[in-house]
């Protein structure tokens, strides 16, 4: 049974930092790609990143490239996204998403979602 479970999220005062883990059962992260996905209220699913079934990342927001850092353990079959600096309008349900290989930016290309996890960045 594939499952896909995000753990780590919470309340954070701007300038902060939380790491949010995406935890994996019923495949390996050897064939898989795993994006990051957030979505704030009234808002549409945006991608964050992503990082393939080879390593390869991409970050699909210019803007968090120096703030967001996105890693993968094989081992444990979890790919976990830490935020730092974190600003208010980083505040949304935070995503992973599981599709075979290749990392792709349109959330519609992936097949399976874990339920979210709540990131508030707030005084």
């Amino acid at each position: 049974q594939v499952q896909l479970v995000e753990s780590g999220g919470g309340l954070v005062q701007p300038g902060g930092s939380l790491r949010v883990s995406c935890a994996a059962s019923g495949f390996t992260l050897d064939y898989t790609a795993i994006g990051w996905f957030r979505q704030a209220p009234g808002k549409e699913r945006e991608a964050v990143s992503c990082i393939s079934n080879s390593g390869k990342i991409s970050y699909s927001v210019d803007s968090l490239k120096g703030r967001f850092t996105i890693s993968r353990d094989n081992a444990n079959n979890t790919v976990y996204l830490q935020m730092n600096s974190l600003k208010p309008e980083d505040t949304a349900v935070y995503y992973c998403a599981s599709r075979d290989y290749y990392c792709k930016r349109d959330p519609t290309m992936y097949k399976y979602w874990g339920q979210g996890t709540q990131v508030t960045v707030s005084l």
